[in-house]
């Protein structure tokens, strides 16, 4: 077995002004630095072997404060992005509101596609086979990836066989939360734990609920 701890990223400038961040490289708040430093002490006895990123900022710098204190090297991956949101890009929720294809996102995510970029089920095949391409090369190790909120909530759909028409049902996973899955020797997932955030305290955010 291959266990796998995912870090959502801390609180980033994107998350206080409310916006899509999707590829843009919005970089943490001062909250979601100290959200990344506390989370990466609340793992700091996990025998990681491995600590990967997404490259966008916002994530990596969660997946360097872990790396920091178990002193191994950051390994970014475009794979594990945030979905590309094309017109959607650094927008407002608010000002997204009246968009068609946002309300399908909101009503049932899986099923939609940001207008001008990914679609989440496109997003979902992208995460996997990047996923899929660390575990095989970590067989029986244990990891921590740094990721985003989307990703996290595909990769549950594929652990927990829940098809992407029923996404909506599963919630979002809070800033610096730590979600866990095992791996088995055919790279099947399966979920252990899921955004876990009792550590976090008075510092734990969320996104919220207009996303």
């Amino acid at each position: 077995m291959t266990k796998v701890y995912f870090i959502r990223h801390g609180q980033s400038l994107a998350n206080v002004a409310h916006r899509f961040a999707g590829h843009s490289d919005f970089p943490l708040s001062e909250l979601g630095h100290a959200q990344a430093a506390c989370t990466a002490k609340h793992v700091m006895a996990v025998p990681f072997t491995a600590v990967y990123a997404s490259d966008l900022s916002r994530a990596a710098d969660t997946g360097a404060a872990v790396a920091r204190i178990k002193d191994l090297p950051l390994l970014t991956r475009q794979g594990l992005r945030e979905i590309y949101a094309g017109e959607w890009e650094g927008r407002t929720f608010e000002e997204l509101a009246d968009n068609d294809d946002f309300r399908l996102w909101r009503q049932q995510i899986g099923l939609s596609c940001c207008t001008g970029g990914e679609s989440v089920r496109q997003l979902q095949e992208r995460v996997r086979m990047t996923v899929d391409d660390i575990v095989k090369t970590h067989p029986g190790e244990t990891i921590c990836i740094a990721t985003h909120a989307t990703p996290i909530r595909v990769l549950e759909c594929l652990w927990t066989g829940v098809s992407l028409e029923h996404m909506h049902t599963i919630p979002w996973v809070s800033n610096a939360s730590v979600t866990v899955a095992e791996y088995d020797e055919n790279r099947v997932g399966r979920l252990i734990s899921r955004d876990g955030h009792a550590h976090l305290g008075a510092l734990s955010s969320d996104l919220p609920a207009n996303v």
